[in-house]
């Protein structure tokens, strides 16, 4: 059984709706199947006025590349079956939005199901509530992170005064799926992955973008638990409050 996490409101009030369970380490279609029946839940429990919210703090292991239903993202997987089954990596297709991804041991995934309409926002809200958190967390380990206008996720040394907005290193990913307006999906942060592995795919489709971590960054890895702790107490807080 997941065990439930504890997140400090008094540190950073957020709503008591919101359930949040430590998977730790776990196969992406079991998590994809949980996703699933949660947010039928969610969507159900609606007309009662008395549904919860959950998030769901994980690894997947063994490590997987995801595929969109997006045209062309199936090309963006550059290895070959026998080359994904070589290290050991899984595929999977995906109803997220957004394009290829990879998930592995030292990245923490989290998947919130929530009803938006209980948060007070809409899709492109709700992408800038996650990339809100994803930079908060990585602002308390001294990681200086913000957004690429053009490129959904969460991005460090990106140059603001490039003309064209790229540039940096992708340190985050997101996608998301939305039926009903209950969530599912949500964002990958890398702490500490194997970062070879993303060499198997085009990243988010994004050619030529470099991927890093924060152990990368920082040149050392802080302990998982404590990323989720953090991660966990800035999605909870924005949750209550979402970022305008």
């Amino acid at each position: 059984m997941p065990s439930p996490m504890s997140v400090p409101h008094a540190s950073g009030p957020g709503p008591e709706w919101l359930q949040i369970r430590d998977l730790g380490r776990v196969a992406y279609a079991e998590t994809l199947a949980r996703q699933r029946a949660l947010q039928q839940e969610v969507q159900e429990a609606r007309a009662t006025g008395c549904s919860r919210g959950h998030l769901l703090l994980l690894e997947h292991d063994p490590p997987v590349v995801t595929v969109s239903r997006r045209p062309g993202a199936a090309a963006n997987v550059l290895a070959s079956e026998d080359l994904l089954a070589r290290h050991g990596v899984e595929r999977h297709e995906t109803d997220r939005g957004g394009d290829v991804t990879y998930h592995g041991p030292g990245q923490l995934v989290a998947y919130p199901i929530v009803d938006l309409d209980r948060v007070g926002v809409r899709i492109h809200g709700w992408i800038r509530l996650l990339e809100q958190s994803i930079i908060d967390t990585l602002a308390e380990f001294g990681i200086q992170a913000g957004r690429d206008p053009g490129a959904t996720g969460v991005w460090v040394g990106r140059d603001a005064e490039t003309p064209d907005g790229t540039g940096g290193r992708k340190i985050a990913a997101i996608g998301v799926r939305v039926s009903r307006w209950v969530t599912m999906h949500g964002l990958a942060l890398n702490v500490d992955p194997d970062l070879r592995h993303f060499e198997l795919i085009v990243p988010c489709g994004l050619a030529g973008r470099p991927v890093t971590s924060i152990a990368k960054e920082l040149g050392t890895a802080p302990a998982m638990d404590e990323v989720k702790q953090r991660l966990a107490h800035h999605l909870a807080r924005n949750l209550q409050r979402p970022p305008t």
